[in-house]
């Protein structure tokens, strides 16, 4: 036969007679959610403040935009505008989508964008070097300084013809053209982003006797990179606006072609809808690279 002892521990009031433990349910009973985890509430209110926000943030980049393309479908057809020079836009959105059903504005796009990815990324590849260089050793901005300035003064459109002339019509002109267009925000970028270091942030490296690559991994590129970007971007609207020009000087394919010879044949909506595809490739390529900058700037965003 067996005898089972109940412990009492008069101080806590857990015996069996005292009926605390009820008492502890009903108490914490009320804070109980009623219709389910205490959480689930709280997170629907906040995913839809966060939809609304989105929402409101997306109407508010698009409301100039639709207000324009209403402003550009109305005018010609109350007579604000000569509808022959300005069609709706409709007509223009029409136009666009004829040109991409028979690949044609594909075919142009493509070529545009291999010349100018080309161009600007070869600037890309030699001017944040060569600016880093300049920025960082006084001898080397000695040297160079002279004729940066004189080149840097000296707009790209104007020396088209000696490209020309140089490199002929073929695709080694335009992408020279890009390449030099894209140089320039990005090495003098590039040489200010060196010069403006933190002078606080120098002494402190010097101070723990970094070597200079140390110096360059640790200071001079992390306090580099924003302004670096900044002619990144510059560079990149650069490089299309500079391309298109030059396409319209000597070429068979590509959008600046697709304008210019959409003028001289008097298609005008074939013109907008080349104009449009301009701007709609220079907003995506920027976006790229905010996105890009995002993600190599992601220490200082989060800050």
């Amino acid at each position: 036969m067996s005898t089972t002892l109940t412990h009492h521990d008069p101080g806590t009031g857990s015996g069996p007679d005292t009926g605390t433990g009820t008492d502890d349910q009903e108490a914490a009973a009320p804070h109980a959610h009623p219709s389910g985890p205490p959480g689930e509430r709280p997170s629907r209110s906040s995913a839809a403040r966060r939809l609304l926000g989105l929402a409101g943030a997306g109407l508010t980049r698009t409301v100039a935009v639709l207000v324009l393309l209403a402003l550009w479908e109305t005018a010609p057809r109350i007579g604000l505008a000569d509808r022959v020079f300005l069609p709706p836009f409709s007509e223009v959105a029409v136009a666009w989508w004829e040109l991409l059903a028979d690949g044609q504005l594909w075919d142009d796009a493509r070529a545009s964008l291999v010349r100018s990815l080309s161009g600007f990324g070869l600037a890309v590849a030699l001017a944040v070097p060569l600016g880093l260089l300049i920025g960082w050793y006084k001898r080397v901005a000695d040297l160079l300084g002279p004729l940066l300035e004189v080149f840097r003064n000296t707009a790209a459109l104007a020396l088209l013809p000696v490209f020309v002339l140089l490199l002929g019509i073929g695709e080694t002109s335009k992408v020279s053209i890009v390449l030099y267009a894209c140089t320039w925000p990005v090495l003098l970028n590039t040489i200010s982003a060196v010069r403006t270091v933190d002078p606080t942030l120098l002494k402190l490296a010097q101070s723990m006797d970094l070597p200079p690559w140390r110096l360059f991994q640790k200071v001079i590129l992390p306090a580099s990179v924003p302004a670096v970007f900044t002619g990144i971007r510059l560079a990149g609207g650069t490089a299309i606006l500079v391309l298109v020009a030059a396409e319209m000087v000597g070429a068979k394919a590509g959008l600046g072609f697709l304008i210019n010879n959409s003028q001289f044949n008097f298609a005008i909506p074939q013109m907008y809808a080349g104009i449009l595809t301009v701007s709609a490739l220079g907003v995506a390529f920027n976006q790229f690279l905010v996105a890009l900058e995002r993600r190599f700037t992601s220490w200082r965003t989060a800050a």
